[in-house]
């Protein structure tokens, strides 16, 4: 694996190709859509993964998101046997950044949503995967790379919200769930308590 870690990467001008970041590993998934006509991402959406559920360090995320997950690896896998599901970006429990789906383009993560009085949130949303477990908490790298990453996309699109799954699909998600320390992103993040839902913000 090539290792990108986010925190040592700059995140100028210079960062972004086409909706590619620079400093992350790239593998095109499959499972991406053009975004509807004149609809810029103006939300990051977090979420937590990990596969088998709470074995963390395989390839079980990325193959996933390849289409290349094999489904007689682990019993896990026969139950999402023919999932396609995507996010732009994927960071494990190292910090290593991964880009799966350019952030002009729609990946497959939200599922049925909505948020801020609007439906389909893979409409303009980029999505981020954190190697986890839903109530778990995450790494110091995980948030490190999270703040650089989020960052560039601030600076390259006019992000207004960040939340997470359990937010645009109450009820059916939970990810990434009670062990994600939302004031601390808000801190390093610098952005407005506004952006970010309600009760997980600094008062």
């Amino acid at each position: 694996m090539n290792d990108r870690h986010a925190t040592t990467r700059p995140c100028g001008p210079g960062a972004w190709t086409d909706g590619w970041y620079r400093f992350a590993h790239h593998e095109q998934s499959p499972n991406f859509g053009p975004r509807p006509t004149s609809t810029a991402p103006d939300m990051v959406v977090l979420h937590s993964i990990s596969l088998p559920p709470g074995i963390y360090g395989g390839d079980g995320v990325r193959q996933l998101f390849l289409n290349q997950l094999d489904a007689n690896a682990h019993p896990y896998f026969k139950t999402i046997e023919g999932l396609q599901v995507s996010a732009h970006f994927y960071i494990q429990r190292g910090g290593e950044l991964w880009q799966f789906v350019s952030c002009d383009a729609r990946a497959w993560h939200a599922g049925a949503s909505g948020y801020r009085g609007r439906d389909n949130c893979n409409d303009d949303s980029i999505g981020i995967e954190l190697e986890g477990l839903e109530g778990d908490g995450f790494d110091d790298a995980q948030y490190e790379s999270l703040q650089v990453v989020l960052a560039a996309i601030t600076q390259h699109y006019p992000v207004a919200h960040v939340a997470g799954h359990e937010h645009i699909a109450p009820g059916r998600k939970k990810d990434p769930g009670h062990g994600f320390d939302w004031v601390r992103l808000q801190r390093a993040a610098g952005l407005s308590p506004q952006c970010f839902p309600e009760g997980k913000n600094i008062s």
